[in-house]
């Protein structure tokens, strides 16, 4: 072989080796994201990490509507070791069961020894539901609560002030329904549809009588509260303040429902705050929103929420992917996420910013709410226990079983769960 072809050879075998070490560079990363958590805003987000980060491209996997369906889609990905999706996002009560299950992987070792500094950053709730053992297996994405929304306009024409008790709720309700004469127009909207947002249904009254449902991982049921818990959302719909099939009713339907004009009381989480404000919205600028009300002589109570980011355990990119996660979970993309989408900072001093304040005034208010809001009973047999209370709720509310029954129904089911 001459000099000039073993040059050849050795120049093409290099140019081949440098194309395959760039073909290598490039990583592409699939994320999903619930459809309801606007994807085309963290869209924007990820035109930003690409532009400053040319070796990756973030492609958006969008699907699922309730907590449930999410669930249910990743669990399959899950099971069954799929590698195609590398980051998820994931409700706040799932981040502790996935990596149980051995379905993410840490981010210990890209933080480093200042992990718990570094945690401390994040409001508590969600440093504590990042964390298990000493692990952090997720890192926040946005903190979220149940608030009160109600159409501030319909409350000023018929002098009412926002009801600071269920009670007050239903009066304001039955004196505008009365008064409107619109039959397509609901007095409150909240989940009765057996969901997870059920489960935050039946407990916001029943923490409102300062009680729990779980303590030290044990069950402490107190029977006359989840009664009266029960009859109290069983009696909004005999008293035709919520609709008669409120247990056909999710957390978008109530969303949907609210921004067509169509209720004047709306339990719902942050997220609706932009579609009731949006250009296409019957409400917007009509629009308030408050803490939830409490039972009489008790004390308000938020069901906390939030969303979390995880790195697929199977994932082909793991390093590429917890570069992007640490990235949608800085103060920089929360900043950015509550002004262009409104959705609830995870870092306390967000809350504060000017820019933050000017774009949604009510967060100024919104963080002792979301400091204050109690998480759903800690257990790692959450699943069972979230299923038992959301049937019941649902039950209840189609009037197949009364408060009482479902009340003896749910302690049953649960003491056999919480022993």
């Amino acid at each position: 072989m001459t000099l000039k072809k073993t040059m050849t050879l050795l120049l093409a075998g290099a140019a081949m080796t440098l194309s395959a070490s760039a073909a290598m560079a490039q990583a592409n990363l699939r994320v999903f994201i619930s459809s309801q958590h606007q994807p085309d805003v963290w869209r924007k987000a990820f035109d930003t990490y690409e532009t400053k980060n040319p070796n990756v491209k973030v492609t958006i996997e969008s699907g699922g509507n309730t907590s449930e369906a999410q669930a249910q889609y990743l669990n399959t990905i899950m099971t069954a070791k799929d590698t195609s999706l590398d980051v998820m996002i994931l409700d706040v009560i799932r981040p502790a069961q996935y990596a149980a299950a051995g379905w993410t992987v840490s981010f210990n070792d890209v933080i480093g020894k200042d992990a718990d500094a570094f945690m401390k950053r994040y409001l508590p709730a969600y440093a504590e539901a990042n964390t298990v053992d000493g692990k952090i297996v997720a890192l926040p994405a946005f903190a979220d609560a149940m608030f009160l929304y109600y159409r501030k306009d319909l409350l000023e024409k018929h002098g009412i002030q926002p009801p600071k008790t269920w009670d007050e709720l239903a009066a304001a309700s039955k004196k505008v329904l009365g008064a409107e004469n619109n039959p397509n127009l609901q007095g409150l909207s909240f989940q009765g549809k057996a969901i997870e947002g059920a489960v935050c249904t039946f407990l916001l009254p029943y923490w409102s009588m300062g009680k729990q449902l779980v303590s030290n991982g044990k069950l402490s049921f107190d029977k006359e509260a989840a009664v009266k818990s029960l009859a109290l959302w069983k009696g909004f719909v005999d008293q035709g303040v919520a609709k008669k099939n409120i247990s056909e009713v999710a957390t978008d339907d109530t969303r949907k429902e609210f921004q067509a004009g169509n209720v004047l009381f709306a339990v719902n989480w942050s997220y609706a705050w932009n579609h009731f404000n949006g250009a296409e919205s019957a409400v917007k600028d009509k629009v308030g929103v408050v803490k939830l009300p409490a039972v009489q002589g008790g004390e308000a109570a938020s069901c906390l929420g939030g969303w979390e980011w995880g790195v697929s355990a199977y994932s082909n990119n793991k390093a590429e992917a917890q570069k992007l996660v640490q990235y949608l979970s800085s103060p920089e993309v929360s900043e950015f996420m509550a002004i262009n989408g409104a959705l609830l900072p995870q870092f306390p001093e967000v809350y504060t910013d000017a820019d933050v304040t000017k774009a949604v005034p009510w967060f100024a208010n919104a963080r002792p709410v979301v400091e204050t809001a109690k998480a759903r009973p800690v257990t790692p047999r959450y699943n069972e226990v979230s299923e038992i209370i959301r049937t019941t709720v649902n039950a209840v509310l189609a009037g197949t079983v009364t408060p009482e029954q479902g009340a003896d129904q749910m302690e049953g089911r649960l003491r056999r769960v919480l022993r």
